[in-house]
């Protein structure tokens, strides 16, 4: 991939591609099982966030049975993501057709290059189906106790001839952090899909390349009626806040899905709060998920759709490598359009009258923690 780094995307829009939307744990977790159990020749697993536990174990015994098969796997876990794997499943994953790596190893010493992490989610199978979204394995996502509501998450299933990028993606990082040099070669898929839609892979790579962004931001810019976005974390640019308001201004339906008081990083809730007020005056409304976790990276402007695993805030797109499957057209935008309908009447709207008469310790919470989130971008640019 080095030829096409000074591109601004390195893969094209490619046609005849197959998209099914897969809605919480429920859905996308049986999915992915049923496809590491029907592979016939090789896994592909690259993943943030594994912690070991009901949903781990269940993942651990497929790719195992896989591999007695003869199935060649391959995994690349992010290191400090993967530091909930305990000693004993890391063990149970030793097979002479696994191989199992980690991304960027913790060291002392490295300071501020610990904190470049591999947030990407993808699954590959027989090169041919592809599956990436905001999910990490983990019970948080689907609890064992039937009394408690999993992480909001969404998944996308992917087949078609956007699959061969994926595996390009995932051959890149493996050979890097491997050193192995059998690559898997990539297939353009060239059977009927189901449904034949437009799409791209888009990456993530430090302040390197944001391709991500930059597509995100280009299609609010020609969005004409709607653009709704769901991230886990908002802490927005400039330039994207800046971009979301003048949409607002021509009369697009722009809205925001972000997480309520449910959520693991309550700094970084904070640290977003004191952009609502400006956001709410311009006309863009925004929700807050408050029944559960808000955990998906959805974007969608018009028929175009982004789901993956970059969420739009500075410590993602400053540190993280991230990846998103774009995509253009029915019925995948008519479907994530109502999916997004749903979540909205499931959350509370902040009404700016209200927002505006917030207690004066929540002022104080926004303040230094967007302090803190400033700080860290600073250092980011050292």
């Amino acid at each position: 991939m080095k030829h096409l780094r000074h591109k601004k995307y390195i893969f094209p829009w490619r046609a005849g591609n197959h998209f099914r939307l897969l809605v919480d744990a429920d859905a996308f977790f049986p999915a992915m099982l049923a496809a590491i159990n029907q592979a016939g020749s090789s896994i592909c697993f690259e993943l943030y966030f594994i912690k070991s536990g009901n949903v781990a174990a269940e993942f651990i015994i497929a790719l195992v049975a896989a591999a007695r098969r003869g199935v060649t796997i391959r995994i690349l876990f992010d290191d400090f993501g993967a530091r909930g794997l305990t000693a004993a499943d890391r063990i149970r994953l030793k097979h002479e057709k696994i191989s199992v790596r980690y991304y960027n190893p913790i060291k002392w010493a490295a300071r501020t290059d610990n904190m470049v992490r591999d947030h990407r989610k993808l699954l590959i199978v027989d090169s041919k189906t592809a599956f990436t979204g905001g999910a990490g394995l983990a019970d948080e996502f689907a609890p064992a106790d039937a009394s408690q509501t999993g992480w909001r998450e969404t998944m996308l299933e992917i087949s078609g001839t956007v699959v061969a990028d994926w595996q390009t993606l995932f051959n890149h990082q493996w050979q890097h952090w491997s050193g192995d040099k059998n690559r898997l070669r990539p297939l353009l898929d060239k059977s009927e899909p189901e449904a034949e839609l437009p799409g791209r892979v888009t990456i993530s790579h430090g302040i390197a390349r944001q391709e991500t962004k930059r597509a995100l931001i280009q299609h609010i810019r020609k969005a004409q009626h709607h653009i709704w976005i769901a991230t886990a974390y908002f802490v927005p640019s400039w330039r994207l806040r800046r971009v979301l308001r003048h949409a607002a201004h021509r009369q697009v339906d722009v809205r925001l899905l972000l997480p309520g008081t449910i959520t693991d990083h309550p700094s970084v809730r904070y640290a977003g709060h004191r952009f609502y007020a400006r956001l709410l005056r311009a006309g863009i409304r925004i929700f807050e998920l408050e029944d559960r976790m808000q955990h998906q990276k959805v974007a969608t402007c018009d028929q175009w759709v982004s789901i993956g695993s970059s969420n739009f805030d500075r410590w993602n797109l400053r540190w993280n490598m991230e990846a998103n499957q774009e995509a253009n057209g029915e019925p995948l935008s008519s479907e994530v359009m109502a999916m997004l309908q749903q979540d909205f009447e499931n959350s509370r709207e902040i009404q700016y009258q209200r927002w505006s008469r917030r207690p004066w310790y929540h002022h104080w919470l926004e303040y230094w923690w967007g302090w803190v989130s400033r700080l860290v971008s600073r250092i980011g640019n050292r």
